[in-house]
């Protein structure tokens, strides 16, 4: 009997008061894999996240997560289970050091591999910064830092919202090259993405949203251009 996948989003329907955001959205991750979800702006990707981990609740539809349901889950309870979110644009603290912004990834208090010396290794020039306030980092470097807080939660699912957006191709490729050791130590991630030859790289998998549906998957390998194109754009 096959496993169970890590995490299980069925049919989900998802709301901004009365507008309608997504449509009957189902995803699953395995243990281990790369998944990402690529769409133009206003496609949905964000608001998939913010459904699996907590932050809004869908009107229909289940999310399982190691086969236990969290649809209705609090963030904070989530993110004790073992899935931790980068949020667009960061969300660093600017008053708090380098340092105090990743401890406070770790009030989940969950066992785990991942401590500030891991962090360190995996992001050298955040240990080399740590005792300077979270806005004296570049653009790049509070990505990274932000990566970094969600490691310090130990999850078994890292969700990564748009983190190459507003950032140069070198600081992008530098970010994810890290990407195969976060899943070394157990991982799995969902990489929201507008980038799609990033996406494809780095993914084992794809989901393309179009206006709040999922109008294509499949195996990254599989997808062609033309394929992810049409359903990206809707033509």
């Amino acid at each position: 009997m096959p496993e169970a996948p890590l995490l299980e989003v069925k049919a989900i329907d998802a709301f901004y008061g009365d507008f309608q955001a997504l449509f009957g959205v189902s995803l699953s991750v395995e243990a281990r894999q790369v998944v990402a979800v690529i769409g133009a702006n206003g496609a949905g990707k964000s608001t998939l996240l913010k459904s699996i981990a907590g932050l809004m609740h869908p009107h229909n539809g289940e999310i399982l997560f190691g086969e236990s349901p969290i649809t209705q889950v609090a963030a904070f309870d989530v993110l004790r289970r073992g899935v931790a979110l980068v949020p667009e644009g960061r969300r660093l603290f600017p008053s708090l050091t380098v340092e105090e912004n990743l401890l406070i990834g770790s009030q989940s208090r969950r066992p785990g591999t991942w401590t500030l010396r891991r962090v360190y290794e995996l992001f050298p020039m955040l240990a080399e910064r740590r005792d300077l306030p979270a806005v004296a980092l570049s653009g790049g470097q509070q990505q990274m830092a932000a990566i970094g807080r969600a490691l310090m939660a130990n999850p078994q699912l890292l969700l990564c919202d748009e983190i190459s957006l507003g950032l140069a191709p070198v600081v992008v490729r530098d970010i994810y090259a890290r990407m195969p050791h976060i899943v070394a130590e157990g991982a799995s991630l969902i990489i929201v993405e507008q980038d799609i030859m990033q996406a494809l790289r780095a993914a084992n998998h794809v989901y393309c949203l179009q206006e709040g549906r999922v109008a294509l998957q499949g195996p990254a390998r599989e997808l062609t251009r033309e394929a992810i194109s049409a359903a990206y754009f809707g033509v």
